[in-house]
């Protein structure tokens, strides 16, 4: 007898390192129910995303397409049209709770049910009026007009973005995210229609503001900080040291940024990013409760994963739109007993839109050819599995990163070329060597014949691009 198609779920956070997750080689991080995914599933520990921000990376993942094809290059770009169109026209019932980013907010993006929660600073310009979410809602409801002001708190130039949550803990959008997707699971109808469930947390997206109680226990937990040298710092191209003055000038998302802070604020900032992704882990815990109370997990496939990553001063750096490890590999776990290897490690190089195909495949929808991503399940059963030869990101131009109009990573196995549109300098990196990526080796004599190489190989990659999408008639956006 075949097997029925199986529910699939995908939790996503938002800018969520790769180093964040405990069964992951990272024991600082307590996250037993994202450990359960590891140990229980397949992890993929290089998974790098197709852009350095939100829209960017999202628009990829539910595309298939590379920002350049896609034209979404920066956040504030327009982007509606998905893959999951075809998983409901295919017969699965597909819902969104939580975060999803699409431009405008409400699109249905093949969606039959939207519950949103977008950015948690601040309430969001949409169409000339402000975009109230799902979160602003429920704090209406319970009395509370605005969510919290943090650019008021008098010590705010000094706080780095972190701060202790000030309003009541279920309030938290990330708890109100988990508490929100366990009450429509409570009462999702059983049908003979497979579920496509996609939940979003806002989380760990700053500002970084865990309740107070877990924030405290990251406090007096000792945490790795790489040093910011002034060798990595004099070295980065231009369009870099503009970033890092523009993230200061703006302080986006609450973050008083500044390139050469205190340890005590560095190791605040860490704590509760990383306190809040505990707080999230939480709240998976939760839902996979209630998912294998309910029925949903009896043939299904779990996913986590993050759109993309954040520096946190790592490098002089705010955030994300940038090049680094830091920004751009995130965690990757997929879990489904019976289907997908149990304790498995995949060290081989994907992408985060790899994801989309590997949806599709699974759910035995057909995988258009002019897609770019790729099914990663051959790996998530054994099979043979090679992994990217090399993986790319995309980065356009917007509010924070104004002084380049695209800047383009290329990464190998060994090394990692930055390509800036229009600019003399750039980055390379061996990653062998220099794996902090502390030493740019752009305008190394001795480097010279390895980055033409690698230019050569990111303008040709970008060519053959062109050609296997040329028939694709994008009205994607």
């Amino acid at each position: 007898m075949a097997r029925k198609r199986p529910n699939i779920i995908l939790i996503m956070t938002d800018q969520q390192r790769y180093d964040t997750v405990g069964a992951l080689g990272f024991p600082y991080m307590e996250t037993p129910h994202i450990d359960r995914l590891v140990q229980e599933g397949t992890a993929f520990t290089r998974c790098y995303v197709n852009g350095a921000t939100c829209v960017p990376s999202r628009a990829s993942l539910f595309s298939g397409y590379h920002p350049h094809t896609t034209g979404v290059l920066a956040n504030g770009d327009q982007w509606q049209r998905t893959w999951v169109e075809r998983l409901a026209q295919s017969g699965y019932r597909c819902v969104n709770l939580g975060k999803m980013h699409l431009q405008p907010f409400d699109a249905p993006a093949g969606f039959h049910e939207r519950l949103p929660i977008e950015n948690k600073e601040r309430r969001i310009k949409a169409v000339g009026k402000y975009y109230l979410d799902e979160w602003d809602k429920a704090l209406a409801a319970n009395g509370i007009g605005e969510r919290p002001n943090y650019r008021a708190w008098p010590d705010f130039e000094d706080r780095l973005g972190a701060y202790e949550w000030p309003l009541p803990a279920a309030m938290h959008s990330d708890n109100y995210t988990g508490d929100m997707a366990t009450w429509w699971l409570e009462r999702a109808e059983q049908t003979e229609e497979p579920l496509f469930l996609q939940i979003g947390f806002p989380g760990p997206h700053p500002p970084y503001d865990p309740t107070e109680e877990i924030g405290a226990a990251y406090l007096e937990k000792d945490l790795p900080l790489d040093p910011i040298t002034e060798e990595d710092l004099a070295s980065q191209p231009a369009a870099y040291v503009a970033l890092r003055e523009k993230h200061a000038e703006r302080q986006p998302d609450s973050v008083a940024h500044k390139v050469r802070p205190s340890e005590a604020a560095r190791h605040r900032q860490r704590a509760y990013y990383l306190a809040n992704t505990t707080m999230i882990d939480t709240k998976i815990g939760q839902i996979m409760e209630v998912l294998e109370r309910r029925g949903f997990l009896e043939n299904a496939i779990v996913i986590f994963t993050s759109d993309h990553g954040d520096c946190m001063t790592d490098h002089g750096h705010s955030q994300k739109w940038n090049m680094y490890e830091q920004s751009v590999r995130v965690p990757l776990a997929v879990w489904s007993p019976g289907r997908v290897r149990a304790g498995a490690m995949v060290d081989d190089m994907v992408q985060l839109f790899d994801l989309g195909s590997t949806i599709l495949d699974y759910a035995g929808v057909e995988i258009p050819e002019s897609f770019e991503s790729i099914s990663l399940r051959g790996a998530l059963e054994g099979q043979d599995f090679a992994g990217r030869p090399f993986v790319t990101c995309e980065q356009g131009r917007d509010q924070n990163q104004a002084q380049a109009s695209l800047i383009t990573m290329f990464r190998t196995a060994s090394h990692k070329l930055v390509h800036i549109q229009d600019q003399d300098d750039g980055q390379l990196i061996d990653l062998e060597a220099d794996p902090l990526e502390q030493r740019n080796l752009w305008n190394d004599p001795g480097s010279r014949e390895l980055k033409q190489e690698l230019l050569t190989r990111l303008f040709e990659w970008r060519m053959a691009s062109a050609l296997h999408t040329h028939d694709w008639a994008s009205d994607f956006r």
